[in-house]
């Protein structure tokens, strides 16, 4: 079990750079997190949703996405509460101090996922969730500790040197955690290093000596990290400045942004500029397209988008002959309204959409699930993609739609003038034609480098990063 002193330290990457390394030695590895917290979900095989970064280590292990594993999924609709989901499928929402009672009752869905992938696996990978040392929340719980403790599995802890202050996170860990917890423990990792390892020799050998633990690895930063899907909102990094005769699209960050990675493929490209629009700062002038991106609470992130004067932005952008694309929850805002009426994301209401799309929203409990193929309209460009999503969107912009699916449905709607257009589907732009396309409309080309495949090289190149600076060998002897 990877886990970590903090956040964003790296255990996600580190679990698919081990995942795709012992993979090319014949073993059959399966990823596993118990309980992950993110809004940036991927659509599995079997017809559920889990983490992205679970969905990235499948495929570094070359298998199939699987609800099992990440049983319990975490997608935040407020600062205090929720939406909880369950081995792929929506269980409840719940506040966050009731939930530390939910989760002995959740410990029976962890265990079962896990024993299924055990059944079919060499060997289980398994990540934890923020810190090792959240002692307040050490009460029954299902991510860390409690998981290993459950399981008797081997903890390995990882450090990251590149936020500073590294022997004390991994020194305070051992301080701060109960004694039976501190001998799950079976060696660190200091990730994210740069310059001269020799200038650290001394640092390990002191967390070695000050925790008992065995150092198995100092892994130098991997600038390739960039090119693979973050977890969360925390890898979204700022804007990609490019040069002259680059196109710009506009991503105002909505407080709930979800399935963000439908931007990744966009920012790999040398003739796009993503601009990440931060609150407080008006969408640019200067944006050829501006990309409403999805949300998990559609109805709070269309006021915080009102809010920051976006509005005001985005019909001035329109009026000067932009482009607008609004994908899944972002689709939901440009319509005329949207109606909550079971109070699935609150209290039951209907709100005043922007307007830019003749179209209207009811959000209903059914959540619809599934990988998509098709072709977009007119233009007849082949297509794959996922949706996730709940309600219905109807309306006279509607009878243009966006994009025709394989099974002869239409999805999505146009204006009348062509120039703003939504869609349910997530994925677009990691399809390659599809990408090339959007980007003739805004007057560049693509640079023609296959995504998908720059994702496998960026899965490769981790593995043998990871291999060269891991001591690979022991941790399957410390395996069990």
């Amino acid at each position: 079990m990877i886990q970590g002193t903090g956040s964003d330290v790296g255990k996600s990457l580190i679990v698919a750079g081990l995942a795709r390394a012992f993979t090319e030695r014949g073993l059959k590895v399966r990823p596993f997190k118990p309980q992950n917290m993110s809004n940036n979900a991927a659509v599995t095989a079997d017809g559920g949703e889990i983490g992205r970064a679970q969905a990235l280590q499948a495929r570094a292990a070359r298998v199939a996405p699987s609800v099992h594993m990440n049983p319990v999924l975490l997608k935040p609709q407020s600062e205090v509460g929720s939406q909880v989901v369950v081995q792929g499928r929506m269980f409840a929402t719940v506040k966050a101090r009731d939930y530390q009672a939910w989760k002995p009752r959740l410990m029976s869905a962890v265990l079962d996922s896990f024993s299924q992938l055990a059944d079919e696996a060499d060997l289980v990978l398994v990540e934890g969730a923020g810190s090792a040392s959240e002692i307040n929340l050490r009460a029954g719980d299902i991510a860390n500790m409690g998981f290993a403790r459950a399981t008797d599995t081997p903890v390995v802890l990882v450090g990251d040197i590149d936020r500073g202050g590294v022997i004390a996170s991994l020194v305070g860990t051992k301080a701060v955690i109960d004694p039976a917890d501190a001998a799950m423990v079976a060696g660190f990792l200091v990730n994210r290093f740069r310059g001269d390892p020799s200038l650290f020799a001394d640092g390990m050998r002191l967390i070695a000596e000050r925790t008992g633990w065995p150092a198995l690895g100092l892994v130098p930063h991997f600038p390739d990290a960039a090119r693979l899907p973050a977890e969360d909102v925390l890898g979204l990094a700022g804007s990609d400045p490019r040069g002259p005769g680059s196109v710009t699209v506009a991503v105002p960050v909505l407080p709930r942004i979800a399935n963000f990675d439908d931007l990744d493929p966009l920012r790999a490209e040398p003739n796009v500029s993503v601009v990440l629009v931060r609150p407080g700062t008006p969408i640019p002038a200067e944006a050829a397209l501006v990309l409403l991106p999805g949300s998990k609470t559609t109805i709070d992130d269309l006021e915080a988008f009102r809010r920051e004067g976006w509005d005001v932005d985005l019909r001035a952008h329109v009026r000067r002959g932009g482009r607008v694309l609004g994908l899944c929850g972002g689709y939901q805002m440009l319509g005329k309204s949207l109606a909550d009426p079971h109070g699935i994301e609150g209290a039951p209401r209907t709100v005043e959409g922007l307007g830019l799309l003749a179209v209207d929203t009811v959000m209903s409990p059914e959540k619809r699930l599934a990988a998509v193929t098709g072709t977009s309209l007119p233009d007849g460009v082949p297509f794959s993609g996922y949706e996730m999503h709940i309600g219905a969107t109807a309306g006279p912009d509607a009878a243009r739609p966006l994009l025709r699916l394989a099974d002869g449905r239409p999805d999505g709607a146009v204006s009348a003038d062509g120039r703003v257009a939504g869609t349910y589907v997530h994925g677009l732009f990691a399809d390659d034609a599809q990408r090339a396309a959007w980007l003739a409309r805004l007057g560049t080309a693509s640079a023609g480098a296959g995504y998908e495949a720059g994702v496998e090289a960026a899965l490769d190149g981790l593995a043998r990063h990871i291999a060269a600076h891991v001591d690979c060998d022991r941790l399957l002897a410390l395996a069990r």
